[in-house]
C-alpha cells in the first residue's frame, strides 16, 4: 500500500485579510514610525555626528487612526493596485536598489560576471548564481555600527579574548548589518540586530564550531544559554543561582545582554517571536551536533530539513522591529508569510554553505554543509555536487520571490508590503556580505 500523500498546506491569507480589513490597515498606520518609510518613501538617515547619542529605541504608539473616516492624500497612501505594482518592481531610495518582488518566471539570473551596483564592493560572486546584487552599506553608518559593537563586545560584555580581535574585525559585522537593514531608521535600530548577530555567531563559535566547540553536552549548554532569552521562573532558593549562570561564559553574557536591548525596543509580540525562531535554530544545532557524533552523512533532503532550522531565520524575521514598526502576530503567522520566511532562510543559509566551502574544508574534521552531502549521498564529484548546490539555491530563491509576490499582490497592507521588501534587503544583503568579505571567504577553483 502506498504511503499517504502529505496534505496540502492551507493558506489563511483571504479569511485573514477579510478578519482584519480597515483594522488592519489603522493598525499599520498607528505603529508606524515613519508612515513615508511605509509606503515606500526613502527612510530618514541622519548624520553621523546626529546619530551618536545612544538613544533608546522603542515602539512608539501613536494615537489610532481611524481610516475609514479620514481621507489620506494619495501621494502618502497609494491605492493597493500602485502599491503592489511598486512593491513588485522594486522600491527606491537609500539602500533600496537591490530589493525585488518579481515573479520567478519575470525574473532574470545575475550573470556571472555581471557588473556590480555602483559603488558595490568588488568580491567575485559564486558564479551561476541567482542573485540581486545590493547597494554598498552607508559607510557612515558602517563606521558607526563597527565602532559601538566593538565598545559592546569589550566593555559590557567581555565577549572575546585580545587574540581574537583580529577575527571580530574580519567579520564586518557593520557593513553586514547596515546592508541587511537598510529601512532602519536610526543607528540605534541597526544596533539592535548587530548585538543579536554578534551574539548567535559567538555561541555558534564557541558551543558548535572553531573555538572550543564540540557536539557532545551541547543540548545542556544551548539550553542554559537559551534561559537568556527566555527567562526561568524558578523558586527563590534558586533563582539566585540562575541568574548569577547569564554571566558564565561569553556566549551567554552576550546572548544576555543583546536580549536585553532587544525587549526595550520591540513589542511583547516581537520579542516571543525571536525566541521561538531562536528555540528553531538550536534545534537545528542539536541536530547537526548528533550527526556529528556519529559520524554520520544524512540524506540530501534530511540535511535540508536541518538547514531549516539551523539558518538564518532569526535575523529577518525581526526586520520590523529594527525598522522601528511592527508586523502584528496574526499577519506574521500566516501561513503564507511563514513560508516566504522559511524560504529566505533557506536560500540565505545555503548562501554560506557555498561562500564558507573552501574554509569548512580547511578546517579539522569533517564539515557538513550542502556540497559535501551531496557529493557522498549522491556519488557526484566535489565539482558537480558544488554545482548542483548552486542549482538547489536557485530554486530556492525563485520560489522565495514567487511566495512573496503573490503575497504581496494578496494582501496590499502597508505593513506586510514592508516587512516583505524588509526580508527582500536582507536576502540582498547577506549575499552580498558573503560576497564581499574574502577575510572570511574564497572560492573553490571550479570554473
Amino acid at each position: 500500500m502506498p504511503p499517504p500523500e502529505p496534505t496540502p498546506l492551507q493558506s489563511s491569507l483571504p479569511e485573514a485579510v477579510s478578519r482584519f480589513g480597515a483594522q488592519v490597515l489603522a493598525d499599520a498606520a498607528a505603529r508606524a514610525r515613519d508612515i513615508g518609510a511605509v509606503t515606500g518613501g526613502p527612510p530618514r538617515v541622519p548624520s553621523q555626528a546626529a546619530e551618536a547619542p545612544a538613544v533608546e529605541a522603542r515602539v512608539v504608539e501613536a494615537p489610532a487612526i481611524e481610516v475609514p473616516a479620514v481621507e489620506v492624500p494619495a501621494a502618502r497612501a497609494p491605492a493597493a493596485g500602485a502599491d503592489v505594482e511598486r512593491l513588485l518592481r522594486g522600491p527606491s531610495g537609500l539602500g533600496t536598489a537591490g530589493l525585488r518582488l518579481t515573479p520567478a518566471a519575470l525574473s532574470e539570473p545575475s550573470a556571472p560576471d555581471s557588473a556590480p551596483a555602483p559603488g558595490a564592493a568588488k568580491g567575485r560572486p559564486v558564479p551561476g548564481l541567482y542573485h540581486h546584487p545590493a547597494p554598498e552599506p552607508d559607510p557612515v553608518r558602517v563606521a558607526e555600527v563597527s565602532r559601538r559593537i566593538k565598545a559592546w563586545a569589550l566593555d559590557e560584555v567581555d565577549l572575546y579574548p585580545d587574540d581574537w580581535e583580529e577575527e571580530f574585525d574580519g567579520f564586518s559585522v557593520g557593513s553586514y548589518m547596515v546592508g541587511c537593514h537598510p529601512d532602519a531608521p536610526t543607528v540605534d535600530h541597526v544596533m539592535i540586530a548587530t548585538r543579536l548577530m554578534m551574539a548567535e555567531n559567538a555561541l555558534d563559535d564557541c558551543y558548535c564550531e572553531d573555538h572550543g566547540g564540540s557536539p557532545v553536552g551541547l543540548g545542556s549548554r544551548l539550553l542554559l544559554a537559551h534561559t537568556t532569552l527566555d527567562p526561568l521562573y524558578t523558586t527563590q532558593e534558586y533563582q539566585p543561582q540562575w541568574a548569577e549562570s547569564l554571566y558564565a561564559d561569553a556566549p551567554r553574557r552576550a546572548y544576555r545582554s543583546a536580549m536585553e536591548y532587544f525587549v526595550k525596543a520591540s513589542s511583547p509580540s516581537q520579542a516571543d517571536r525571536y525566541r521561538h525562531d531562536m528555540a528553531r535554530l538550536h534545534m537545528g544545532y542539536l541536530a547537526e551536533a548528533a550527526w556529528s557524533e556519529h559520524d554520520h552523512v544524512p540524506e540530501v533532503w534530511e540535511y535540508l530539513a536541518m538547514r531549516q532550522f539551523n539558518n538564518f531565520r532569526p535575523c529577518p524575521t525581526i526586520t520590523d522591529t529594527v525598522g522601528g514598526y511592527e508586523l502584528p502576530a496574526d499577519l506574521h503567522a500566516l501561513p503564507d508569510m511563514q513560508k516566504v520566511i522559511a524560504l529566505a532562510g533557506n536560500a540565505t543559509t545555503i548562501v554560506n554553505d557555498l561562500y564558507s566551502y573552501t574554509k569548512e574544508l580547511d578546517a579539522p574534521g569533517r564539515h557538513l554543509n550542502l556540497p559535501v552531502v551531496i557529493a557522498e549521498r549522491e556519488d557526484l564529484s566535489d565539482k558537480e555536487a558544488y554545482l548542483k548546490s548552486v542549482e538547489v539555491h536557485n530554486e530556492l530563491m525563485h520560489a522565495f520571490e514567487a511566495e512573496a509576490a503573490a503575497l504581496a499582490a494578496a494582501c496590499p497592507l502597508p505593513n506586510v508590503q514592508r516587512f516583505l521588501r524588509g526580508v527582500a534587503a536582507w536576502v540582498d544583503g547577506n549575499h552580498q556580505w558573503h560576497q564581499n568579505n574574502t577575510y572570511r571567504y574564497s572560492l573553490p577553483d571550479f570554473w
